[in-house]
């Protein structure tokens, strides 16, 4: 049984012809980068969104909004979590 709906991959792909999109999906690229590598080592860590606002000080509704890309965090912020994760934030300038 196949699943209905396109693949993000082909979507992606798809959209990125058009410029417009294109430079705004490279504007917002680095938000998401450091957005799914929260997430993924959260699930590495099998540890709740609840579970990293405590271990961060902060409300749950705070990581949910981080992870859904809805809250634009400060650089402290995404330090806590980083740490909270036992991870260090790195910074790259290109």
């Amino acid at each position: 049984m196949s699943k209905a709906g396109v693949k993000f991959s082909e979507m992606k792909e798809l959209l990125m012809k058009d410029e417009e999109f294109k430079t705004e999906y490279e504007k917002l690229k680095p938000r998401y980068d450091v957005i799914s590598q929260i997430i993924e080592e959260r699930a590495r860590q099998d540890i709740t969104q609840e579970e990293l606002a405590l271990r961060v000080g902060t409300q749950k509704s705070n990581i949910s909004r981080l992870e859904s890309g809805t809250y634009n965090p400060t650089l402290d912020f995404l330090v806590k979590v980083a740490h909270s994760l036992g991870k260090e934030m790195q910074i790259t300038l290109k």
